[in-house]
């Protein structure tokens, strides 16, 4: 048996018997017994039923007095109480992050003289000199070239502006990688994949720790300040798992119970991801769908709860100045038809190949991230990588704004008043202006030359993102695939406005598209071809299309989307069924048994368990005629993570199963507090003492740690009912037996490695490091 396998409570009959024993000192459970090392699995069966019997308890006393039944209040509270602050907390740090990541992403351009803390557009509200057509210019709102030479226009400003730009990239992305290095190793990369294993119900310390929680944010804001390809709405996750497993600490119902605590963090995720999107019913599902293991309805109210209040936070705060929820509200005046599902399902297919080139570049990138020299060297790759964004990306007015600005104005429908290059059509003169619905018009110079802009930035963002995903600072993934794909889209969207509008009289466009009608809005496009390629990269289904449209306000849209969602992970799962976040806790060995993967091999239990036929036979325990010294000597000799209890050496009979943590608890504090227990002492497990002549000394009565009902499967099981067994239960391991006979041992590891070698893969590559 290997690190990570573990047992099932104790049960309340050996509870009695224990009873009123001097021997049995484990009357009163020690500190420590039954907490997990670091790396290790937990065991929800044992960690429910450890919370079945507090809860009986805790029921029990409350019809004693009046405080206990409050006291009881309290606890039946707690959940909710520390929902809130979760709630509170995500919210006002996602707000403030907002705010900071806008401000400092202008720093890179310019500065505001009556106040240096305004953003750019901050900047120009207060101003009074703002026209509406140049809205975006002001007197007060400087570039930095005009700051220091006076001049705004000609070579030599644009140079030195450009300069200034690669500068403050640079340095942004150095501060954050050098912050994360030193102070927070935990807090690089999107998070998810980690949280998905920690919800899964496996033990990383730290990862969700305080120092975490501090580093992250900080971090975050520099890293997307940078203009380098990635979100904020993977890491945003992450913190509010940090605040969740913060808030546990302050409960014991959580901080020492492993399985309730995980149920803290689901709620924590559908929080972070309300506040990341401002989208609280897709946050909900975004846990449910994509990374919770265990999600009874109990934490679905509760999720929903953390969802709602974080979100109402973020919008007291209204960091986008909108009073919207996101950047990327968007209201489109037009229906869509029938005819335009082909161009929605093209993009679904375009999303599905780009998810499938992605995933595949990165997870070989990372992989040689990990197996070379390049892996060594962490800052310089950062920096190498931000200098190259930056320097590629200043010319191209679509790369140099921020992802979420581009996004944003990719969605726009062309209104009467819009000055953006892409809304550059040409009117026609005798037109009346009804302001929301304009008809269909040619193409001017401004959309020719903002298409061409467009496609060169489709290309700079799918190859930089593959190289920017997986670096040493936080890093989401959401934004930069809805980039991708919106980019696609818009110029698909203007693509079949021109087509429809040229050749209104093909049949296609007959019967919805008649000369002088608004008949196809290109940011639908964009908003569909974002999905898609989000879609294709994560496998969200239905998460996905309630995020979009609470994320754009598109309520009417919602088929669009649902075709764009389906098509790009039917394409994508053609190519590779694992998403992303899969994919990389696959490529970082995490012990993680995804309740989708199929097995379907026949083998039985027999073939997987271990002793092998030529390995040592199986480390056991027996009942009553081992001693402390042969207990000490086998576990400084193993280092398994417990062991089975038999009758006796030659029967084999299974009695139950101890852990070895809390075996060598149970010996240190046996020999500092009670008199007469020495290495030749017996260690029984049995209810009365054995036989013993009266020249030994005092033996060691352990049967409080024994666990008398391990998960016993016989050796003809098939291995897919293991496999659903180690799944639906949670299990670390299981023994098998033949007619009561103890003939091995299964842990979850060996589970993994057997699914990895069915799979033709590498069995080594599931590690706990």
């Amino acid at each position: 048996m290997e690190a990570g396998e573990g047992v099932s409570s104790a049960t309340p009959t050996e509870e009695m018997n224990g009873a009123g024993n001097l021997m049995d000192f484990l009357d009163e459970p020690f500190p420590d017994v039954s907490t997990y090392e670091d790396f290790h699995t937990i065991d929800w069966l044992r960690e429910k039923s450890r919370d079945t019997d507090r809860h009986r308890k805790i029921t029990s006393k409350s019809k004693e007095s009046i405080w206990e039944l409050i006291k009881s209040l309290l606890d039946a509270w707690s959940g909710w109480v520390v929902m809130l602050l979760i709630g509170l907390l995500s919210g006002t740090l996602a707000g403030v992050i907002d705010l900071a990541v806008d401000w400092m992403t202008d720093l890179k351009e310019g500065v505001c003289l009556s106040a240096f803390w305004y953003s750019h557009e901050q900047c120009c509200w207060t101003s009074n000199e703002t026209t509406f057509d140049d809205r975006d210019k002001c007197p007060q709102w400087q570039k930095w070239a005009e700051l220091m030479t006076g001049h705004t226009e000609g070579a030599g400003a644009y140079v030195l502006n450009y300069f200034l730009y690669i500068l403050w990239a640079l340095l942004f992305s150095f501060l954050a990688v050098s912050l994360v290095r030193v102070f927070a190793p935990y807090a690089c990369g999107s998070g998810i994949p980690e949280i998905k294993t920690i919800l899964s119900g496996f033990i990383i310390r730290g990862y969700l720790g305080k120092w975490t929680l501090l580093i992250k944010p900080v971090t975050l804001v520099l890293a997307v300040s940078s203009g380098l390809s990635l979100g904020k709405e993977g890491p945003l996750v992450h913190v509010a798992c940090c605040c969740g497993n913060l808030f546990c600490s302050l409960f014991s119902k959580y901080s020492k119970n492993e399985a309730k605590r995980r149920e803290v963090l689901s709620a924590a995720a559908a929080a972070g991801v309300s506040v990341a999107f401002g989208a609280p019913i897709g946050g909900v599902l975004f846990s449910l769908e994509e990374v919770s293991y265990y999600f009874p309805l109990k934490t679905l109210w509760r999720s929903f709860f953390a969802a709602l209040v974080a979100a109402f936070t973020l919008r007291s705060i209204n960091p986008f100045g909108n009073s919207r929820l996101v950047l990327f509200y968007v209201e489109y005046h037009t229906p869509w038809y029938m005819a335009e599902l082909v161009p929605f399902i093209l993009l679904g297919v375009f999303g599905g190949l780009w998810g499938t080139l992605f995933i595949r570049a990165n997870i070989a990138w990372c992989r040689r991230r990990k197996t070379t020299q390049l892996g060594k060297y962490p800052v310089l790759e950062v920096i190498a990588v931000t200098g190259i964004t930056a320097l590629l990306a200043y010319p191209n007015p679509y790369t140099r704004r921020s992802t979420s600005e581009l996004i944003s104005e990719l969605f726009n429908d062309c209104g009467a008043l819009e000055s953006s290059q892409l809304c550059d059509y040409i009117n026609n003169p005798n037109m009346s202006r009804p302001v929301d619905d304009i008809p269909d018009r040619p193409a001017g110079p401004g959309v020719y030359n903002a298409l061409w802009q467009l496609a060169l930035a489709l290309i700079f963002k799918i190859v930089i993102t593959i190289f920017t995903f997986g670096m040493k600072i936080p890093s989401g993934l959401f934004i930069p695939s809805m980039a991708v794909g919106a980019i696609a889209g818009r110029i698909v969207g203007i693509a079949v406005e021109q087509i429809a509008y040229h050749h209104h009289d093909w049949i296609i466009f007959k019967n919805w598209c008649r000369p002088g009608a608004d008949c196809v809005t290109p940011g639908l496009y964009a908003m569909v071809g974002a999905a898609a390629c989000l879609g294709g990269v994560t496998r969200m289904t239905v998460s996905l299309v309630v995020i979009m449209f609470e994320l754009t306000g598109g309520l009417e849209y919602i088929v669009p989307l649902m075709a764009a969602a389906v098509t790009s992970k039917w394409v994508a799962d053609a190519f590779g069924k694992e998403g992303i976040y899969e994919s990389h806790i696959q490529l970082n060995g995490y012990p993680y048994l995804d309740v989708r993967d199929e097995f379907t091999h026949r083998t039985l239990a027999t073939d997987v368990m271990r002793p092998r036929r030529n390995d040592p036979p199986l480390a056991v325990l027996t009942q009553d005629s081992t001693t402390v010294e042969d207990v000490e000597t086998l576990i400084k000799d193993t280092d398994y993570n417990g062991f089975p209890v038999v009758v006796s050496r030659e029967s084999e009979r299974l009695i139950g199963f101890v852990q070895r943590r809390d075996l060598t608890l149970a010996i240190k504090n046996a020999r500092q507090k009670q008199d007469g227990v020495v290495s030749s002492s017996v260690v029984y497990f049995t209810e009365d003492a054995p036989q013993l002549p009266a020249s030994n000394p005092q033996p060691l009565k352990l049967r409080r740690i024994l666990n008398l009902s391990p998960f016993t499967v016989t050796d003809h099981t098939p291995m897919e009912t293991v496999v659903d067994i180690f799944r639906k239960l949670g299990l670390r391991q299981c023994l098998v037996t033949r007619s009561g006979r103890l003939l091995g041992i299964i842990t979850k590891k060996d589970v993994l490695r057997h699914m990895a070698q069915m799979m033709n893969q590498d069995p080594e590559s599931i590690m706990f490091n």
